[in-house]
């Protein structure tokens, strides 16, 4: 039978209080791969290959001709949960507030559904560890871990705050942004407080370059073009009467074409340059993740998906406007056709949000329906 709603509400709250940063998810994993042996206990027609704390499970057609693929990311976020309710975040300062537990609980749930059901083509579920900061889809696929399990057709889907329950939502074409990880390093000289003009306050530096990039989306981009650039921590100094001598600034680069892309970065590099010479100091730009790769979702495995969806009875399908999220499954569709979703799951705090409590009704309705469209294509029997 497949999971009841209240099955899958106890896995997601489970995974909830259990949320770990990229490759260091030993606890998931090992919940996962619990749940998957007992999923798949009495099939003889499975296997499963472990990678890190990730997994790929085939589920093997009875006369294959191509590969369907799922994917789930499995990581959480160094965020401090503040909802305060019986199932919150055990771990401190770790949260699942990009809604990842819910992304597995589905996974688990359509997995549920396939080994009871008999599918003409293979299907194969990736469970990958490391979306949010390590680039862990590019790092599984380069293992070679995939070799002849690559999907022909891949999928996957992330929750949607703004969207009520019962919504899923795409595009054809770029749904969400490219996105690099920016680390920057302002390195001068330090001193006594009292005696400025003795020192070289990064402090000073690192927020003059912070001003100036601002410049570059509003006078260097053009207007109908869609970039981004935000800086989002910085560091610095001991005490408040010892000028820094470094500074570090942490933040994104989000584009939706590489044309937008490339001008970001180049003037990005030029500001970086001009600071240093400005304020005679070292300034070391070091880019992660070092390709432009927005969500591309393929036409022909979208059009299917949307024109499938646009008529199913229970779903509300809107059409998507792009969005700056990034996706490093965005990867993974440079391999192969695929497409990404939306889910609304109806909070009222967004993603990433530290109350991001999203509503528990979207898992049975997440796992139904997107388990009804693998299967139509998978040639359930």
């Amino acid at each position: 039978m497949p999971y009841s709603q209240e099955e899958l509400v106890a896995i997601r709250r489970h995974l909830h209080q259990i949320p770990e940063l990229g490759f260091e998810e030993f606890k998931t994993s090992q919940f996962l791969k619990e749940k998957i042996l007992e999923i798949t206990a009495t099939a003889d027609n499975i296997e499963i290959k472990e990678w890190r704390t990730g997994f790929l499970v085939m589920i093997k057609g009875s006369a294959p001709s191509k590969i369907v693929g799922w994917r789930t990311d499995i990581d959480a976020l160094p965020i401090l949960e503040e909802v305060e309710n019986p199932f919150k975040s055990q771990h401190t300062g770790r949260m699942h507030a990009c809604g990842h537990d819910f992304h597995m609980t589905i996974a688990l749930g359509i997995l549920k559904r396939a080994i009871e059901t008999t599918l003409t083509e293979n299907l194969v579920i990736q469970f990958q560890p490391s979306e949010e900061f390590n680039g862990g889809a590019k790092i599984m696929y380069e293992s070679g871990i995939f070799g002849d399990w690559l999907p022909d057709e891949f999928y996957a889907l992330h929750v949607k705050p703004d969207l009520p329950v019962g919504t899923i939502s795409t595009r054809i074409g770029a749904l969400f942004a490219g996105a690099l990880m920016l680390d920057i390093k302002f390195k001068g000289k330090g001193g006594h407080a009292a005696f400025p003009h003795l020192s070289n306050d990064m402090v000073i530096a690192a927020s003059a370059f912070v001003q100036q990039v601002q410049t570059i989306v509003s006078r260097n981009i053009d207007p109908l073009s869609s970039g981004l650039l935000s800086f989002c921590a910085l560091e610095s100094g001991s005490a408040r009467n010892i000028i820094s001598d470094e500074t570090r600034l942490s933040g994104t680069l989000r584009a939706l074409n590489k044309e937008t892309f490339d001008t970001m970065l180049q003037h990005l590099r030029q500001i970086s340059e001009g600071i240093a010479l400005s304020f005679g100091c070292e300034v070391l730009l070091d880019i992660h993740q070092g390709e432009f790769l927005p969500v591309d979702n393929n036409p022909l495995v979208t059009e299917k998906f949307i024109k499938y969806m646009s008529r199913k009875a229970g779903v509300n399908y809107e059409e998507s406007l792009p969005a700056m999220t990034g996706e490093d499954f965005a990867y993974t569709l440079s391999k192969t056709d695929g497409m990404v979703f939306w889910l609304g799951v109806n909070s009222q705090y967004n993603l990433h949000h530290s109350k991001f409590n999203p509503d528990e009704s979207a898992l049975d309705f997440g796992v139904r329906h997107t388990a009804d469209y693998l299967f139509s294509i998978c040639g359930e029997k």
